[in-house]
Order: structure tokens, then sequence, then C-alpha cells
């Protein structure tokens, strides 16, 4: 019997006031979430504008524009197998996406590593984006103030501005560049535009409509690298000598909250081979899982390299990696897209040149590098 096709999962976050439901009352009137579930942590604290128009079995609801909606009673992973129960038998109708909105004060990063780890969900699930709102009146003040609004921000595929009518032109243009700072990848939408549903949730790794992989728009690595090439020549004696320190990453004056985080590209040109990758990732897993915000790439696998291998890890959970029948475009190299939290960008760096030239090079300058790494001191002695 061939295995169910997965269903879609969006994340909506973002911090105290945002503006999550005002967003939700958008999204929910569009076509993409017609066939959709919607979950929710309390309808006490979210005042939906639409008519909720019939009950359906339990505490399910179904809303004017017809997708269903329900609360987050307990454990995430039991109200998802309730509702993968009545959908397989036929209690509910089928649903295509389920779009689950967190509270205010929510870490994304439980959610998904509950989605990617859980033997039965990872199979019937895929997360298509994460998608962080963020209030440009009060925003700034918030990341300040707030780490799980830091967070938000770095793991998000989406960001939407709103109150950008409410908010000083410089004051928008100042929280840009700094969540840029902090997650380079993500698109921004703002809230005044004209909303397109299928825009914004459907930034995963596979196009709804063609069922390919769209791995350039997925990771969007090239803004990534296009910011490196800037800074290396912008900063070029400093860069030539590797005199500059991880806090000094971003901007000659960073603000000192979000200069913990730190999102780079890591690229090789040359295959992989699959033991230097195991290894690179057992390190990546070996620090201290909450820094490890978000992973996403493409590996050239020195074994298969007609068959790129796609992976995606969110702090110690690093999914299942996906092989491709063929590489989707032109672009042949391996790319990995990381967002740490207080791990400096030049070891990983270092650690990630001497796995990906070969397998444990013999060279003393390479054995040095692997032996002497900070990362290895938190993997417990793996290269030992």
């Amino acid at each position: 019997m061939q295995a169910p096709e997965p269903i879609a999962i969006n994340i909506l976050t973002g911090f105290l006031g945002a503006g999550k439901t005002t967003l939700l009352n958008a999204l929910v009137k569009q076509a993409t979430l017609a066939n959709a579930v919607v979950l929710i942590n309390e309808f006490g604290e979210v005042a939906l504008d639409h008519l909720l128009v019939e009950g359906v079995e339990g505490e399910m609801i179904a809303l004017s524009s017809g997708c269903l909606c329900c609360t987050i009673r307990g454990e995430l992973v039991g109200a998802l197998e309730n509702l993968l129960r009545r959908r397989d038998n036929g209690r509910i109708r089928p649903f295509d996406r389920v779009l689950i909105e967190t509270t205010g004060l929510a870490d994304p990063a439980p959610i998904l590593n509950t989605l990617m780890l859980h033997p039965y969900l990872s199979r019937r699930f895929t997360v298509d984006a994460v998608v962080t709102v963020v209030d440009a009146v009060n925003g700034a003040a918030t990341l300040d103030a707030h780490e799980e609004a830091r967070r938000q921000a770095a793991m998000a595929d989406r960001i939407v501005l709103t109150k950008t009518d409410l908010a000083e032109p410089s004051e928008v243009m100042g929280l840009e560049k700094r969540l840029r700072q902090l997650n380079p990848t993500a698109p921004f939408v703002l809230s005044r535009d004209k909303l397109d549903g299928d825009a914004l949730l459907h930034s995963g790794l596979y196009s709804p409509r063609e069922k390919s992989p769209d791995v350039s728009r997925w990771l969007n690595a090239d803004a990534l690298l296009a910011r490196h090439e800037e800074q290396a020549a912008g900063r070029g004696h400093e860069h030539d000598h590797g005199h500059r320190h991880a806090a000094h990453f971003h901007d000659p004056d960073p603000n000192r909250h979000d200069e913990r985080i730190q999102a780079f590209c890591l690229t090789s040109e040359v295959p992989v081979k699959a033991a230097a990758l195991d290894l690179f990732f057992q390190l990546l897993r070996a620090i201290e899982p909450a820094r490890l915000l978000r992973l996403k790439g493409i590996v050239a696998l020195a074994e298969r390299v007609d068959e790129p291998l796609v992976v995606h890890g969110v702090q110690e959970v690093i999914h299942e990696p996906v092989r491709l029948s063929r590489w989707p475009d032109a672009d042949r190299r391996t790319r990995l897209v990381l967002i740490l939290e207080g791990v400096g960008e030049s070891e990983v760096r270092k650690l990630w040149n001497a796995l990906s030239a070969g397998p444990l090079r013999s060279d003393v300058a390479d054995q040095e590098v692997l032996l002497n790494n900070p990362l290895k001191k938190s993997a417990g002695g793996l290269l030992a």
C-alpha cells in the first residue's frame, strides 16, 4: 500500500501584540487555507473576526472560509495524532494543510523538533514554512528585551512586518536592517501590501503545484553568499588576516543582543564524503542543542554525485535527508545555511573546510583544526 502524501504544516509565530491574529484572519479567507486545519492555543485569547458557522465533532469548528479550527489542549503530538485519526477514519473531511498559531512567548524550535523527530508524524507531515510576524512600532524594543522574539525572527522562512503605516519610515528601515542581520535568507512581506497566501505559506522545499523541489528558493543561500562577499571586500584587511571576532560579523556596531545569532552559508565545490558529512553533523548536534537554531542545505555526496541530499535540522534534531533523483538546477555545489546562537562562525568554517575537503586528511594543519576545535570538546571525544 502506497504511503499517503505528506500534509504541509505552517508555523505562525510572533511576539505578543505583533499581529498574528490579524494575519490569521486574512489568511483563512484565502483559497490557500480552504482545505486546512488551524490549531490555536485558546479561542478566548484569539478573537477571530469571521463567523464561526457550524460545529464539528469534538472541539473542532468550521469557519466561514471552509477550513477547520480547533484549540491545542495538551501536547501537540496528541492533537496532531487525533487529527490524523479523524481524517483517516472519515470522521472529518480530508485536509491538505495545518496552520499552527503559537503563543507570543513560544520558541518555534520545540514544535519543529516534534514534527521532525516523531517517527509517525515525520512521515505524515512536512514542514512548509515558519512565518514570523514582527510589529514595526514595537519590534525593536521587543527584540531588545526578549530572547524569544529574536529566535522567532532568526528561525523564520518568511517575516511579515505589521503596523508599518504607524511607524516612521526610518524606524521601519532600521528594523528591516536589524532583522536581515538576524535572518538574511527570509523574505519580507509588508502587511499593508496585498496578501498572497500562496507565496507566504508555500515556501517549503516542494512546489505545491509541480511537486518538484525548488532548492534555490527554499535555501536562498545567495543572499548569505552575496553578503559574505560584500563584507570580505569592505573589510579586506581584517578578513584576510582572520582577526575579526564573531561578534563583529554583522555590523561595525552590532546590537549587543543580536550579535549572538549568526547566519552564514558553508559551501563546497568538491563532493563531500558521506563519512565526513556525518561527522560534521555529529559535531553540530553535540554542541548545546539550543544553539543550532536552523540548518538547511543541499549536499553533493562523493559516493552519489548525481543524486544530491537535501538536509534540514533544528537544534539537536537533523531530519532524515531526502535524496533527489537529480540536481534541480545547474548549481551542483554543496550549500549549507546555518543559523547559530553563541557559536563562533570562524570555528565552524574551519571545521567544515577541513572535513569537506576529504576524509580526515593527514596533513598537520588540518589535523590541528580537527583535534583542537572547541566543538570537538563538546562532542564527547568523537575525534579522539
